[in-house]
């Protein structure tokens, strides 16, 4: 991107940088069905594709094979792409950033989208995520939010950043921005640990209205909220097939309910072996 000539990029009003990434950071696929959301709603132009050679190791992220009528092949793989909104009824325009985590390279695969903020005069940069949590699926999706410094947090009503321990591509990317000087924040979907697997409107939905609130965007929903009560309603009714799991939900509801410590035990139900089961149930239910 260094060597784009600068008028040939668009020029974009106050624009607000969204980014998420497929893998490790996107449980349910809540972040980037946030982002694709937002593309498919204000009709997102392509700006700049990410070289995949560079950042992607093809035997971790393989390139997929699509058909058409049993002829026509196309190999479609994996990479990173870079669109921009055009609002005109609001303050700012956006510019959407939605991937696969890349395997190789953080840092360079970084910095390119750095430059592309930096060439659109990018004045805030949103990172999408979603972890897998003890959370019940029957309660609203709790949204974490994090900023860097004190200006940041007040500015956006968001905790300044305590985590310490392993991160993915968004906190990489954050920081990156940060050390580029563009105010960067991330902002966290919880999804229940034990229906992990996508979609997961419920979250998706949750993202969208926390960001209203950080970017001051009104954002259409579309079938969104209706798609989120029937997403919960289907899992409720699959779990009242099983005891065990709907008494472990039932703990996970008591527990939020109560606000306990964050270190008080759940009962001998091995939460995981729970989801494990479930995700085999779905698959059979499915079929």
């Amino acid at each position: 991107m260094t060597g784009e000539p600068r008028d040939a990029l668009p020029t974009l009003r106050r624009p607000i940088l969204l980014a998420a990434f497929g893998g490790w950071n996107d449980a349910g696929d809540a972040a980037s069905a946030a982002i694709e959301h937002l593309s498919l709603t204000w009709d997102a132009a392509e700006l700049y594709e990410i070289d995949p050679d560079e950042y992607y190791d093809y035997q971790s992220s393989r390139p997929v094979v699509h058909q058409s009528d049993g002829v026509a092949r196309r190999l479609e793989w994996p990479s990173t792409g870079i669109s921009y909104c055009r609002i005109p009824s609001a303050p700012h325009d956006l510019v959407l950033v939605l991937g696969l985590e890349p395997n190789l390279r953080w840092r360079a695969f970084c910095r390119e989208i750095v430059d592309v903020a930096l060439a659109l005069d990018v004045e805030l940069s949103i990172v999408l995520g979603s972890l897998l949590a003890d959370t019940p699926h029957t309660r609203p999706v709790p949204i974490s939010g994090a900023a860097h410094d004190a200006d940041s947090a007040k500015r956006y009503g968001l905790s300044k950043a305590q985590y310490e321990g392993p991160t993915g591509i968004t906190g990489v990317l954050q920081d990156a921005f940060i050390q580029a000087g563009v105010p960067a924040v991330a902002l966290w979907a919880s999804v229940p640990h034990y229906i992990g697997h996508p979609p997961n409107p419920k979250a998706t939905l949750a993202l969208l209205r926390r960001l209203e609130d950080v970017t001051g965007l009104s954002i259409p929903v579309g079938v969104l909220p209706e798609q989120a009560v029937q997403w919960e309603e289907t899992i409720s009714e699959m779990m009242s097939e099983d005891e065990d799991m709907a008494g472990y939900v039932r703990e996970l509801e008591q527990r939020e309910d109560d606000d306990p410590p964050p270190h008080a035990p759940l009962t001998e139900v091995d939460g995981d072996t729970l989801a494990a089961e479930f995700e085999k149930y779905l698959r059979r239910r499915s079929e």
